[in-house]
């Protein structure tokens, strides 16, 4: 027994040794991020969700009510898309030549056409502040995750008809889907990770998250069936996409609300508005994971886009006023954005694209 203890003693130290070993090659191994450009894009209104497209080399920003569609080369302001009052997230069907908008004020959401970047329409949706969209190709349905209501709208473009609305039990917040007919979510106020089957349309999993309070952001590595929840309390929480247990805890930055995974580089990001930084943390195996590095961005950039193509990653952030006095009809009033603050803050590696 004595024996079967020193050995199993020694196997662990030399576990830890080699996890060690790992993160100290890992952080060799990266090269360093930086801020490689900025791109002033001005005007008023806060903004949430931004997406970055390889196909068109476009990044499309919510704002308030219009989404900017920016171009990835050089910051230029392609189009404005405008209708989509309180806009949260785009997401882009390429079989129909749309994409949509979920817009949380108007409970609906805007179409456009993605060779005109002109918007054809809306719809409405089933739930109250719909906040997160993902297009589904297994069940080649829309899905909006609704703030308000607790729920999940599922729609058909074809017939641009909700058909399904599905109850989750909490506030959903970010989500992504394998196209393979399975979607997860965060519950930011229950602090949970949920599993939706896409062709069902209905709620087969809750787990709890460990370590995290109130998660936002989310990416997924589908390969190694990992999913990175993003939280409140400074903690990245992976957790296993398959049976929902809890896999690592990383420190990363204040007030987070995106994070995205760079399969190639086996690297995830974690953007923190509140202290603003830029959190890359290396993958080094599926279990294992080191902070390779803390970039400095600038306070409130705290939502990304990650062009896969290019490595790249974008955020947006901007500087602003006093805050204004509360009201009746305003009782929690928001700082106001300054004008010509506004600006897309591009992250790359030197002498790299």
């Amino acid at each position: 027994m004595r024996l079967f203890r020193t050995v199993a003693c020694s196997a662990g130290l030399l576990a830890l040794s080699l996890v060690a070993h790992a993160e100290s090659l890992a952080k060799t191994d990266v090269p360093a991020y930086a801020i490689v450009g900025r791109h002033v894009i001005g005007g008023a209104g806060g903004w949430d969700y931004l997406l970055a497209d390889p196909a068109s080399r476009h990044l499309f920003v919510s704002r308030s009510d219009r989404v900017l569609v920016v171009d990835l080369a050089d910051g230029a302001l392609t189009a404005t898309i405008p209708g989509t009052d309180g806009v949260h997230g785009v997401a882009l069907v390429r079989e129909l030549g749309r994409g949509y908008t979920s817009n949380g004020r108007a409970d609906s959401l805007s179409v456009f056409d993605l060779a005109t970047l002109k918007p054809t329409g809306t719809i409405a949706v089933s739930g109250h502040n719909p906040d997160a969209i993902l297009y589904d190709k297994a069940s080649r349905h829309l899905f909006t995750f609704n703030g308000r209501s607790k729920d999940v709208s599922v729609i058909d473009p074809q017939t641009e008809k909700t058909v399904a609305t599905i109850v989750v039990g909490g506030k959903p917040e970010f989500a992504v889907t394998d196209d393979k007919g399975s979607i997860f979510f965060n519950i930011e106020d229950t602090s949970e990770l949920a599993q939706i089957d896409a062709r069902s349309a209905k709620l087969v999993a809750r787990w709890k998250l460990e370590d995290c309070k109130d998660p936002t952001g989310l990416a997924f590595d589908e390969a190694h069936h990992r999913l990175f929840s993003v939280c409140q309390n400074g903690k990245m929480a992976v957790t296993d996409s398959v049976n929902g247990k809890a896999v690592a805890s990383v420190a990363i930055g204040k007030g987070p609300d995106a994070a995205a995974y760079d399969a190639q580089r086996g690297l995830v990001f974690s953007s923190n508005g509140a202290d603003g930084t830029l959190t890359v943390v290396k993958q080094i195996d599926a279990d294992h994971y080191a902070i390779v590095q803390t970039l400095s961005t600038q306070p409130s950039a705290r939502t990304l886009a990650l062009d896969a193509e290019s490595h790249r990653v974008y955020l947006v952030a901007a500087k602003f006023g006093p805050k204004p006095e509360p009201t009746k009809e305003q009782p929690r009033p928001r700082a106001p954005v300054l004008d010509d603050s506004f600006e897309v803050l591009v992250v790359g590696t030197a002498g790299k694209p």
